[in-house]
């Protein structure tokens, strides 16, 4: 999984083995290291929440946590839906823009860097 953070913005790439992994209900995690100390790190989840209402982000202990609505996991991951889009209030403090996506293949990368990734709907096309 890929993140992105710009500004507040949230951006996740899921690969195709990690979107399979969510819909089987397993929750999908990395971990970031910043230095040699155990805790100079972030870890970044994204999972299946039965009871959610809409995307929703947590925040805990050098923890972020993309709750999706499990109907709407679903739905993104048996068609050909791109991506999840949220904008979520911060109240005060503005709103966070949340993008969950397909990590598609990159046209002008090598087939490793490409591995798991899902088919690029542009591949083929003549500029």
């Amino acid at each position: 999984m890929k993140l992105r953070i710009k500004g507040n913005s949230l951006r996740l790439r899921v690969s195709r083995s990690e979107l399979a992994r969510l819909l089987s209900g397993d929750c999908v995690e990395e971990t970031i290291h910043f230095a040699s100390d155990p805790s100079a790190r972030l870890t970044y989840a994204l999972q299946q929440e039965a009871f959610a209402k809409s995307p929703t982000v947590h925040y805990a202990d050098n923890r972020v946590s993309v709750l999706l609505p499990a109907d709407l996991a679903y739905v993104w991951g048996v068609t050909d839906q791109v991506g999840i889009a949220e904008e979520i209030s911060l109240g005060a403090l503005g709103s966070l823009a949340l993008l969950i996506e397909k990590d598609f293949a990159c046209l002008d990368r090598s087939d490793e860097d490409n591995r798991d990734t899902f088919a690029n709907p542009h591949a083929g096309a003549i500029c």
